[in-house]
């Protein structure tokens, strides 16, 4: 099951809450997610990332890249 903090309508007010860009609403980061849930692009999500451990990996096997980095502006995202 996916949480809030993966959700792309999700903005982060501090480590523990947020607020759902949809819904207008306070969460928690860990809640479950609702409905409307949509991931969030993030590097772990991509076919150019390569796991090189639990927290670390790489992009296009070149640059480091950390698989909870989000990747909403990267042009050479794409969805696994």
């Amino acid at each position: 099951m996916n949480t809030h903090k993966e959700c792309k309508y999700y903005l982060a007010v501090d480590v523990f809450k947020g607020m759902c860009k949809r819904e207008k609403n306070k969460i928690l980061a860990d809640d479950f997610s609702c409905e409307s849930f949509k991931n969030i692009e993030k590097c772990k999500h991509c076919t150019n990332y390569t796991s090189d451990s639990e927290f670390l990996g790489k992009c296009e096997q070149k640059s480091l890249a950390y698989p909870e980095m989000t990747a909403v502006t990267c042009e050479k995202f794409h969805w696994k």
